[in-house]
């Protein structure tokens, strides 16, 4: 029993040889830490339950042989070499270690390694004690992953996208050759309408599916995080030059706006990327987001479904949303605003059948503000209803401006889904037309097809109410959203109108002659007309006239015209067209 009896420290010695050797072994037998004793040439001469249950070694299997039978290969020479130093000078040592089980699974532990001298100072034993932490460690690991992965979508979460950009960043700066990271900023677009239109539960299904998505295109050393809501952020490192992260940024939205099947259905989504470069942007990771972000909006209101790099210019974008604020609402009170119009031509007569309002700004602080920046900002902040009754009365005021000049050519009115979704929508708008005395007859109502597909039952009561006044009624940019043959039949409609893009490729994609021939025989066998937008080509109109689409609107008749222009167009298009006939 004096190996027994030399596990412990010498100054422990003369306590424990008061008590019985019996209790002693009772001791050894029953603690849960594995217990192992060599002598003094660190050769196991004793090892406890515990150490047999944990390692899975035997007494047999380990008497005579050193420590080194548990070695996991995971430490190198010089860890042992200064643990072994460290109990020669000081007697003992303690840490964290990874040995190997018997069958061959490394694990860690914690261990302590105690020196036992006898009275003369002689080395006689050495006593290891150590316990299994592969149960903490795996509920470390486990807390660790949910601090920082997102729950929803399996990829980290913007903290620990931060954490790991700022050491990639740190790793970089000390590379003596240059090195270039890519950062990219994601949103996806109109995903709130997916949402409010389809539920949480399948915008979650989106939300999963997309981080699948990206994942895939990405390598071990990327990195990618869901920074919030519809929001993802990559970051590709070590890229070339801009045009591989151009090109990048091409298979991110390809890969995205793939269809998703949910419940047997496809849907259709897109995404809008901005991308700051690593040094010329930025060498903070709170530079480079920021910079992203800021790309990404403006490649937003420059389009959806794009991406846009930093530049510069972009610095300015806080002021200018201040002062697009300021100006904004100065405007909708002053009424700053212009309507230009757009002609919509018949193909059977080349009659000019009807116009389309389309709101204008130029403000003396801003220069001219796109339609682009100034509408969507106005449905964020909730001006859009305001700008929206403004834009209703101008319209009445041009009318009443071309009746009195011998024009009596209805005029298509945009309306926000945002100011359609209002309970007193239909109150403000009979009220706008009252004062200036003015029959619904002579305007048409164009909404997004988005619009409608929100709360049917409400819906088809405000269109027939509409209908009720004496309103046209046509669904804009057909194609984009969430297509349904049940609300067109559903809805009380007259006109539907075929997104521009699907015109545009018209003379060379088969698949889009074929779907916008789908969408004019369709529309004639539910008693619609149909409106072709961004009519340019030749070759765009014979292709639909060989359709018998009913209506042609784009710039291959004209562009937008304010209204003096617009009433001398007109007169113009009348004789030239009684010349032809």
């Amino acid at each position: 029993m004096s190996g027994v009896n030399n596990w412990v420290s010498k100054d422990d010695l003369k306590l424990i040889s008061k008590y019985p050797t019996a209790l002693i072994f009772k001791i050894f037998e029953n603690v849960s830490e594995g217990i192992m004793i060599t002598d003094e040439n660190k050769k196991i001469i004793m090892v406890n339950p515990a150490f047999e249950f944990v390692t899975g070694y035997t007494r047999d299997d380990v008497a005579g042989k050193t420590p080194a039978v548990l070695q996991s290969g995971v430490h190198e020479v010089p860890f042992y070499l200064k643990m072994w130093e460290q109990i020669r000078q000081e007697g003992i040592w303690q840490g964290e270690i990874w040995n190997r089980r018997k069958t061959g699974d490394v694990y860690p532990e914690w261990l302590t390694i105690v020196r036992v001298n006898d009275d003369k100072g002689e080395i006689t034993n050495y006593c290891g004690i150590f316990t299994d932490l592969s149960e903490r460690k795996i509920v470390e690991n486990e807390l660790e992953k949910r601090l920082l992965t997102d729950s929803l979508t399996d990829v980290s979460n913007r903290f620990a996208y931060i954490e790991r950009m700022d050491n990639l960043l740190e790793s970089t700066a000390t590379v003596s050759h240059s090195v270039q990271h890519a950062v990219y900023f994601l949103d996806l677009d109109r995903f709130k309408q997916i949402n409010d239109t389809l539920g949480h539960a399948v915008g979650d299904f989106l939300l999963t599916e997309v981080a699948k998505r990206l994942k895939q295109l990405l390598k071990n050393k990327d990195i990618i995080a869901r920074y919030g809501g519809d929001e993802f952020v990559l970051t590709l490192t070590n890229v070339k030059n801009v045009k591989e992260a151009a090109k990048f940024a091409e298979q991110i939205i390809h890969t995205i706006e793939q269809p998703i099947k949910v419940n047997d259905q496809e849907i259709f989504i897109s995404t809008s990327v901005g991308i700051s470069i690593y040094p010329t942007d930025g060498k903070k990771t709170e530079e480079l987001i920021n910079r992203a972000d800021k790309a990404m909006s403006y490649s937003k209101n420059n389009g959806v479904n794009g991406y846009s790099f930093y530049f510069d210019e972009l610095h300015t974008d806080a002021q200018r949303v201040l002062l697009l604020d300021t100006e904004l609402r100065k405007a909708i009170e002053s009424r700053e605003f212009e309507l230009y119009f757009q002609p919509k031509v018949t193909m059977e007569d080349e009659q000019i059948q009807g116009l389309e309002a389309l709101v204008r700004w130029r403000n003396d602080k801003l220069g001219f503000v796109s339609p682009g920046e100034f509408i969507p900002y106005a449905e964020e902040t909730g001006l859009i209803i305001p700008l929206s009754e403004a834009i209703i009365e101008k319209a009445c005021e041009a009318v009443i401006q071309m009746q009195q000049s011998g024009w009596k050519i209805p005029v298509a009115i945009n309306i926000s889904s945002i100011h359609f979704k209002q309970q007193n929508f239909l109150e403000s708008v009979q009220a706008i037309l009252e004062r200036y005395n003015m029959p619904a007859s002579n305007f048409e109502i164009e909404v997004t097809e988005r619009t409608v597909m929100n709360s049917a039952n409400e819906t088809v009561s405000k269109l027939v109410r509409l209908k009720q006044l004496g309103f046209k009624i046509s669904i804009d940019d057909f194609g984009t959203g969430y297509s349904s043959l049940s609300y067109l039949v559903r809805f009380p409609l007259d006109c539907l109108k075929i997104d521009r893009s699907f015109i545009q490729h018209i003379g060379s994609l088969d698949e889009k002659q074929a779907v916008v021939d789908a969408i004019i025989q369709m529309s004639h066998r539910l008693k619609m007309k149909v409106v072709a937008e961004g009519v340019e080509q030749a070759q765009q109109v014979d292709i639909l006239r060989k359709m018998k689409c009913d209506i042609i609107q784009g710039y291959y008749y004209s562009k937008p015209l304010p209204l003096n222009e617009l009433m001398e167009f007109m007169e113009y298009w009348e004789i030239e067209h009684q010349g032809r006939k």
